[in-house]
């Protein structure tokens, strides 16, 4: 399960969506995220769907990279669909187990939770994309441009960025190390996959405490290997690739323009109110 996470890796390629501005990929990704989340029915939903899966077509991302990234948030979808199975009461009773409690299934939180899964998944396959064709150099440089206006008010944007970046960075460096120090303790006899959740809480503990030793130890590493390398915050610095906005740019925004206002029109203006499905929050 550990070595199916992969928040964080960048696959490099030479498709559509890697040739794009890094800076664009993240304000693409940002105005998505806005716009998913105010979908008000599945005709809306289903275009921002269909937007992130044509986006994971033409990056040429592996389909087994994009089902890892998803297997891993299966039990939140399960979860959040579970909660709005339980608590949104409203449209027809398909079934009432306990007739002396509120809890009944009904046709609105079945549809509030198959809408709020495919909600999640259309969010994950969009937002996986950003690292996985985007390089942690050009991110780090992406997001120092974007958040360059924060500089007026003191805000140290370099440093910012740059530990956004690291912190991404290690992600599947620690689940690696997580991997590695579950398979030593398993060979020492550790219960991590038997036993009552006791046991297990118990012996995850040899799991935790040399994790956060490895990754104290790493982050000393990294920072003696900057101080070796004269980094220093804030100083001027040149760049070996300059980003340029283009047309691959310019045509990814207006693709996204078109699909967000089919969207919104169809969530406001083109259907009728009985399709609306409110999630329960």
């Amino acid at each position: 399960m550990i070595r199916d996470i992969t928040i964080g890796q960048f696959f490099p390629g030479d498709s559509f969506i890697h040739k794009l501005d890094a800076r664009a990929k993240i304000v693409i990704t940002v105005l998505y995220i806005i716009a998913l989340f105010m979908c008000k029915n599945f005709f809306s939903l289903s275009l921002m769907l269909l937007f992130s899966v044509v986006c994971v077509f033409i990056s040429r991302i592996s389909p087994k990279l994009i089902w890892k990234s998803l297997k891993t948030i299966i039990f939140i979808v399960l979860f959040t669909s579970a909660l709005q199975i339980i608590y949104n009461n409203r449209g027809e009773v398909l079934w009432k187990p306990f007739e002396s409690r509120e809890f009944a299934v009904t046709t609105g939180g079945i549809y509030s939770a198959v809408f709020l899964a495919v909600r999640i998944i259309a969010l994950i396959l969009l937002s996986s994309l950003l690292t996985y064709t985007t390089s942690p150099t050009m991110l780090t440089d992406a997001l120092e441009r974007l958040l360059s206006p924060l500089k007026v008010f003191g805000v140290k944007v370099h440093s910012l960025a740059m530990m956004m970046t690291i912190a991404l960075r290690f992600i599947p460096t620690l689940i690696n190390e997580i991997d590695i120090i579950m398979s030593a303790q398993k060979a020492r006899g550790a219960k991590l996959d038997n036993g009552s959740v006791g046991e297990r809480m118990k012996a995850m503990i040899s799991v935790f405490i040399p994790l956060f030793v490895s990754a104290f130890r790493r982050a000393a590493e990294l920072a003696v290997a900057m101080e070796c390398r004269c980094y220093t915050d804030g100083a001027s610095r040149t760049r070996l690739k300059v980003m340029k906005m283009g047309y691959r740019d310019a045509v990814a925004f207006g693709l996204l323009s078109l699909v967000i206002a089919g969207a919104l029109f169809t969530s406001y203006y083109g259907f009728s109110s009985m399709f609306i499905f409110e999630p329960v929050m």
